[in-house]
């Protein structure tokens, strides 16, 4: 199953794999990653989903987001996936992770052990216009505004995340 999810326990270990559609229509807990990337400013680079994906399109997230295949290293799918859907390659750099539950559309539900990736970087994306509509640098305390003021143009992960990856941005930014 090269394409299905690997279902983890509470301490993320893996216990099987399953098709993506059906783990998020079971809301099954699942292994999955977030990058986000920082200009020299500290600007983070969001995505904008692209309308049609299965879940939360046209939303507003991280840089890059998605799920390792069975069978492969978290930080390499980091990658892989940074460099298909932003045309991207980075250093990054492992943050923290966190478990989170929630009810998206489309009646699915993203139940998440989510990874967090960190990285610095002042080339310009070349998105793939199949998995992003669009892309821009934003403030980090902008954002958190936004994210307050406009929270459905938002996907959820970020939302939830977004006081953690605050305080480790401070950590690395403004020191």
């Amino acid at each position: 199953m090269k394409s299905g999810l690997i279902i983890i326990d509470q301490d993320d270990r893996a216990i099987g794999t399953m098709d993506k559609l059906a783990a998020h229509k079971g809301g099954i807990l699942h292994r999955a990653f977030s990058v986000f990337v920082f200009n020299s400013r500290g600007q983070l680079l969001l995505q904008q989903r692209a309308l049609d994906k299965y879940h939360s399109g046209g939303k507003w997230t991280n840089t890059c987001c998605s799920h390792p295949r069975p069978g492969e290293h978290t930080e390499a799918a980091a990658n892989r996936r940074l460099f298909e859907e932003m045309g991207m390659e980075c250093e990054l750099n492992y943050q923290f992770k966190f478990i989170y539950r929630a009810e998206v559309d489309n009646g699915l539900i993203e139940y998440e052990c989510d990874h967090v990736f960190f990285a610095t970087s002042d080339v310009l994306p070349v998105p793939d216009e199949t998995e992003v509509a669009g892309y821009k640098y934003m403030d980090i305390d902008v954002l958190a505004a936004e994210l307050l003021d406009n929270p459905t143009q938002y996907s959820a992960w970020l939302q939830i995340c977004f006081e953690r990856v605050m305080d480790h941005y401070r950590q690395i930014f403004k020191n």
